[in-house]
């Protein structure tokens, strides 16, 4: 899988300089964007068999819970392609702001 874009991943990462658990989000992320790179999904069911915790909120698009749900990643994917897009990432409590189906990069 191609993820479309791992710098939106490293902006959020530094957006919490800082922070106290600044390192254990990138660690977290970094996991996150190796086994992503690594997975053949074809569908949203293989994304949920090896990702226990993904919400599937739609036909293309999911919800990643990232350090202990601590942090949620919304992605648009394309099986046919094999590309995820990354749409947003945030903590938990801004997430219950934004709507997962609708929401597009820089939102």
């Amino acid at each position: 899988m191609r993820v479309i874009a791992r710098r939106t991943l490293t902006r959020f990462v530094e957006s919490l300089r800082g922070q106290k658990g600044q390192r254990a989000v990138k660690a977290a992320l970094d996991a996150w964007f190796h086994e992503v790179q690594r997975a053949p999904w074809r569908n949203s069911a293989e994304v949920k068999e090896s990702c226990a915790t993904a919400s599937i909120v739609s036909a293309d698009r999911v919800v990643f819970h990232i350090k202990g749900n601590d942090y949620r990643l919304v992605a648009a994917i394309d099986y046919g392609c094999q590309i995820m897009f990354i749409k947003w990432i945030g903590t938990h409590r801004d997430y219950e702001r934004v709507d997962a189906k609708r929401v597009k990069y820089g939102d």
